[in-house]
């Protein structure tokens, strides 16, 4: 009976909105008076009890447009109540009620909002007497509007007729047609199949547009260009609209090319009143789901305004349209427009217009719905004014950079952006909030009103820039992009803006560097250093204190810097400053405390943010020093592969600190600062680069002495403009006439070949620290007979404590540099003593110029900065000098190495015996230069011959059996070049067993870098934030540069930290302030570290500037008695992973198939939206590690493919 009533109500609003047009004599077929109508009316009107005010309200929905309506509830004195399902248990939207209710226990997330009958027993059993559906869900159900008026419960929104004509799309259209309202061609029903589908494309051409009959927000709509699109896009658009709506189908559309897509708002009464609230335009679109919209349109002629206008009051009368709705247009180029549909329910864009008219359409709604007419509500339509321009952006958690693939997971972080004309509807905008895969990716949706568009934009743009959101990915990239596109600020763009312009999805990465320090410090916290520790010593608690300097000098740094040996270098340039130095009367020093020192006694560990705090104090007070060690060597790779650093940088931004000293590295020649041979183009480009970031001389020297790999380090440093500084790598005694392999003759030789390749500075490069000071007098003494106008610059190791003396020796007999460390760094493997030498001289014809009393300074800070190396310390097993380097003739840089390497191979108690086998090895292998990287060969075979107690015999007659180290086996091939005297043979033939050894320089036949294909892939890897430093790196060290920008990218700029707890973290209550860049400093205090949760997690709790945030670390040891899906492994083409999470709903292919690239193999939904995997590569499918229904995370493995 009520069903009847409520029907018989339907007609008589029909009815009375065409009495004027009856008494004027205007009929509009198929609307016709129902004989009786009035007493119907009256019955009707009395059984609804219309004017009774609402008292208890239920939003049908979640989220945001259940909060709106809660809002507008509450100012009305309504009482709300919100439905949830079980996803939903913790959304924001249940807490704004005054009364929540669980729906669809055990049902899927959608579908709980979809169960009509639980909703109306909910609101029945709570004596609710209205129900706003909202958007999306049920609100364009006109059975679910029906059983809410059967059930005696007041529906918000037009009566279920209208309803239903308006959500068929193809009524809807016949409707406007009825009404004179101009429509696009389409079909007159719903497309029931994929023939008729294809019958419609044939009548009309192509393209053509799908669309859900019941529903919008661009669901289930997909566009066809060609025939063999239809198949697929039918398919795949029947699928989402069923998701969405229930109902899957559909209705074709001709599709017209570059439209303005217009929307008027109306509001009709139940006494035939309908106005418009004027116009919104929503081209800015993708996927057909709006983005951007704005209220009004900008630029829209008045003319086109008007009939537009006027048609949608026109089509509303005609229906008898009762509520809030929305009558939308295709405005095509030529000024024509056409109708497209009616959204029978509030839009997720009303909030534009309710800021141009300052009316609550909300409230508008639930007052219409109270029996209320718009006269009597003040909405007469010359009442109705626009007032400036407001644009909304639908924030939503998207990935840009991605596809706008959904992203899930829990908010870490979010700050809102806020101000004047800013208003912001949400229900997920706070930190902790989890964003599920289950529902709309809608975040928050940011309205900005000003006085015209572009004002409106400026302040939407302030708006988003203030946001920060943390946890998950949003698309706050894109929309800055569109609001700073100059299309988009003209205010006149068609739906293809976005398609148009790809440079919208030109991303600047979000820094994130507060979130990622906190991942950093929690991970380490969780899971113990992130840096292996060679020893069970602590850094220790002491902050070093950096000698001050007076106000003056303090105050002059910036400007002008003592003029210093750089000075000359960049205004002479090379040859002259050679010249300068040869030409200086006392002794010059180099100073190794910023790289070899520290290679040499911890590890290569020390961190740029503790040369970088003492680099001010060198610039004032060591502006003499002929050069800083400070780059190159095993630094480069260590700074990645360990301290997570970028050696680059800490080139750069030493060069900014320290511009008057000239910096040294050391460069392998042909091996550049790797550990084998490169390309000649990777050599080149490294070293332009070099010089490019800072670098002024190199020490360039090859491992075997190898003249051609020396020679091409020098042509390369040469033509980048650096100083080239060509060196001996000493070996043996010169000084010892029973040793005649490396004799004086020798030396001379290579070094006469060194000049006449054009070196401006030679070098004696003495590793092992075994020139004596006897030997450094001969060897110094013939080199400047031979050579009086080049310079001698001369570097040792004092690992058995001679090397003060040595150095003295050297410069008495002609040296112009020696290398020394300051005195905390100095001494056992490191370089002599500064403050010695310094000492030594002082007062001489030979006086370095340094004050004793500033190394003293210098020292104290180094003294103190050591001890936070402690886990690497070499004196943990190095307790004094050792002169049996004159034996074993272990290189001062890898004798801690060594001996680490040892212990970590079990071998630490037989480390004499290691040392022993140093020197047997050695003989081995020909007797060479022990340099890096043939002292690392001699080096592995030693300890293999240990680990296997072989003797250098065992090792001659078993050669051809035994399985050696790789680095020997590449020796012997020839990688590293020819050793001097040639390859001991039988051995190198045994070893070698028949694989064939190189002839020549190997760079010469390794094929040159293609650096552009380097970069593609780094950029594919890493995204768009690669520099060409990187792709130098890479050149060198694939993986080390893969990982280091991995790690960059999870952890950010840890070299920020402090060194105590970069290495091993901060204690519970620990407070420490981190500054990233100048003038932003972050205080932080950790604050507890939580239990071990079901996922193998533990949640660690901290205060970032004053602020509670946390960051959830798995427990990598706890969770190995746990389950996880796979993850796609990185860089792997051939290994899928979930582009999004999601549920699988389609699997396409099966194991051992044949599969083409860009094939379809497997469907994801996520969102209610699908996406289609497609193969990344050709080849044949190996495994398959998912299954229909299946819910995965991002990056879960879907499936492996063996590529062709």
């Amino acid at each position: 009976m009520f069903r009847l009533q409520a029907r018989l109500s339907t007609l008589c609003q029909s009815a009375r909105v065409q009495l004027p047009d009856v008494a004027r004599g205007h009929n509009h077929h198929g609307y016709k008076l129902p004989p009786g109508v009035a007493c119907c009316s009256t019955q009707a009107k009395s059984q609804s009890k219309p004017e009774e005010k609402i008292k208890k309200l239920m939003v049908a929905n979640r989220g945001e447009i259940a909060i709106r309506v809660f809002r507008a509830c509450t100012e009305m004195n309504i009482q709300t109540v919100a439905i949830y399902s079980e996803q939903d248990m913790m959304h924001m939207h249940r807490q704004k009620a005054d009364e929540s209710y669980l729906i669809g226990k055990g049902l899927p997330p959608v579908a709980a909002y979809l169960n009509i009958p639980e909703i109306i027993q909910v609101a029945k059993e709570n004596s609710v007497d209205a129900i706003h559906p909202g958007y999306g869900f049920l609100s364009e159900r006109d059975d679910f509007a029906q059983q809410v008026l059967d059930a005696g419960i007041r529906f918000i929104g037009p009566s279920p007729e209208v309803v239903r004509k308006m959500g068929d799309k193809v009524e809807a259209r016949q409707a406007a047609i009825a009404a004179g309202v101009q429509v696009v061609p389409g079909s007159d029903g719903p497309v029931a199949s994929i023939a008729e589908a294809r019958h419609f494309c044939e009548q009309y051409g192509l393209p053509v547009i799908f669309k859900a009959a019941y529903g919008g927000g661009g669901r289930g709509m997909r566009i066809v260009r060609s025939m063999e699109e239809v198949d697929e896009n039918f398919r795949r658009a029947t699928s989402e609209a069923e998701a969405a709506f229930g109902n899957g189908a559909l209705f074709l559309e001709k599709f017209i090319e570059r439209p303005r897509h217009i929307e008027v708002q109306i509001l009709g009464d139940r006494g035939g009143n309908v106005v418009h609230l004027y116009e919104r335009d929503c081209s800015v679109q993708r996927r057909h789901q709006k983005v951007v919209e704005i209220a009004p349109a900008p630029k829209l002629p008045l003319d086109i305004r008007d009939k537009m206008t006027a048609d949608a009051v026109k089509l509303a009368r005609f229906v008898g349209y009762e509520n809030a709705g929305t009558v939308e247009f295709l405005l095509d180029p030529s000024g024509q427009y056409y109708f497209i549909e009616v959204n029978a329910r509030l839009q997720v864009e009303h909030t534009v217009t309710e800021e141009v008219t300052g009316i609550d359409l909300v409230q508008s709604q639930i007052q219409i719905a109270e029996g209320k007419l718009l006269p009597e509500m003040g909405l007469s339509q010359d009442e109705i004014e626009l007032h400036g321009c407001a644009i909304q952006c639908r924030m939503t958690t998207e990935d840009p950079a991605r596809g706008f693939q959904p992203d899930t997971g829990r908010i870490e972080v979010f700050r809102s952006g806020e101000g004047m004309g800013i208003r912001l509807d949400s229900a997920l905008g706070f930190a902790g909030a989890i964003i599920s895969p289950y529902y709309d990716s809608l975040l928050v949706k940011v309205i900005a009103k000003a006085r015209d568009h572009p004002a409106a934009a400026a302040k939407m743009l302030r708006t988003l820039k203030e946001f920060r959101i943390r946890g998950v990915k949003t698309n706050i990239p894109f929309l800055l992009n569109v609001l700073q596109h100059d299309q988009f600020l003209s205010g006149v763009v068609d739906t293809y803006f976005i398609d148009e312009n790809p440079q919208l999805f030109k991303f600047y990465p979000t820094q994130n560097r507060a979130q990622k320090l906190l991942y950093y410090l929690a991970q380490v916290m969780v899971n113990g250093p992130q840096t292996p520790l060679a020893t069970d010593l602590q850094p220790s608690d002491v902050v070093p204190s950096v000698p001050q300097l007076p106000f003056e000098e303090m105050r002059s740094m910036a400007p002008t810097p003592p003029t210093g040996w750089r000075d000359v270098l960049v205004k002479e340039g090379p040859e002259a400053f050679a010249k300068k130095v040869r030409e200086h009367k006392g002794l010059l020093l180099m100073d190794t405390t910023f790289r070899d020192a520290h290679q040499s006694l911890l590890a290569t560990r020390v961190r740029t943010y503790d040369l970088k705090r003492i680099s001010p104090f060198v610039t004032q007070r060591f502006n003499n020093l002929y050069s800083l060690e400070n780059w190159g060597g095993a630094t480069f790779d260590v700074a990645m592969r360990f301290l997570h650093e970028c050696p680059w940088e800490r080139l750069e931004e030493m060069r900014k600190l320290v511009p008057n000293v000239p910096f040294q590295m050391l460069l392998r020649g042909a091996n550049a600062v790797g550990y084998t041979n490169y390309p000649d183009n990777v050599v080149y480009k490294f070293c332009d680069m070099a010089v490019k970031s800072g670098m002024d001389i190199f020490r360039i020297f090859d491992s075997l002495n190898y003249l051609p790999n020396i020679v091409v380090g020098m042509d390369a440093v040469g033509k980048a403009g650096g100083v080239i500084e060509a060196a001996i790598s000493y070996t043996g005694d010169v000084s010892d006439p029973s040793k005649t392999k490396y004799n004086l003759e020798y030396y001379v030789n290579l070094a006469t070949e060194l000049v006449k390749a054009g070196t401006h500075i030679l070098s004696i490069k003495d590793m092992a620290g075994v020139l004596k000071p006897r030997a450094a007098t001969m060897l110094v003494g013939a080199l400047r007979e031979k050579f009086p106008d080049i310079p001698i610059h001369v570097h040792t190791h004092d690992t058995a404590c001679a090397g003060v003396a040595s150095m003295l020796a050297a410069a008495q007999a002609g040296a112009d540099v020696v290398d020394v460390a300051v005195d905390s760094m100095s001494g056992l493997t490191s370089q002599p003593s500064m403050g010695a030498v310094v000492a030594a001289l002082e007062g001489t014809d030979l006086d370095t110029g340094i004050s004793l009393s500033d190394v003293t300074d210098y020292s104290a800070y180094w003294e103190q900065t050591r001890n936070l190396y402690a886990p690497f310390e070499c004196c943990k097993t190095l307790k004094s000098g050792n002169s049996d380097v004159y034996i074993n003739q272990i290189p001062g840089g890898q004798y801690t190495n060594l001996q680490f390497q040892a212990f970590s191979l079990g071998l630490a108690d037989q480390f004499e015996e290691v040392k022993k086998m140093y020197a047997e090895a050695n003989q081995l292998l020909g007797d060479i230069p022990k340099v890096t990287p043939s002292s690392k060969v001699v080096g592995d075979m030693a300890q293999f011959m240990v680990q296997n107690k072989l003797t250098k015999e065992m090792v001659e007659d078993r050669a051809e059996e035994l399985s050696f180290p790789v680095s020997v086996i590449e020796y012997f091939q020839g990688y590293l070049g020819v050793p001097p005297g040639g390859y001991p043979e039988p051995l190198r033939t045994k070893i070698l067993k028949g694989q064939q050894g190189l002839d020549g320089r190997p760079g010469e036949s390794l094929p040159p870098v293609d650096f552009d294909k380097l970069k593609a892939d780094l950029v594919e890897k890493h995204g768009h934030d690669v520099k060409e430093q990187h792709v130098i790196s890479a050149a060198l060290y694939p993986k080390v540069t893969d990982d280091f920008l991995e790690f960059h990218d999870k952890y950010g700029p840890v070299d920020t930290l402090d060194t105590k707890i970069f290495f091993v973290g901060p204690k519970v209550a620990q407070e420490m302030e981190v500054k990233i860049e100048k003038g932003k400093t972050l205080s932080i205090k950790t604050l507890a570290c939580g239990d071990l949760n079901k996922n193998g997690e533990r949640e660690v709790f901290f205060e970032l500037n004053g602020q509670l945030r946390s960051v959830k670390i798995k427990d990598e040891e706890a969770s190995k008695e746990l389950h996880f899906h796979p993850k796609a492994l990185k860089g792997v083409r051939g290994s899928v992973g979930a582009p999004m999470p999601g549920e699988v709903i389609d699997v396409k292919v099966k194991e051992g198939d044949k599969v083409e690239k860009g094939q379809p193999v497997l469907v994801l939904s996520a969102m209610k939206m699908e996406m289609v995997v497609t193969a990344p590569a050709s080849g044949t499918v190996r495994s398959i590690a998912v299954e229909k229904k299946m819910k995965l995370e991002g990056d879960d493995l879907l499936m492996d493919i063996e590529c062709d």
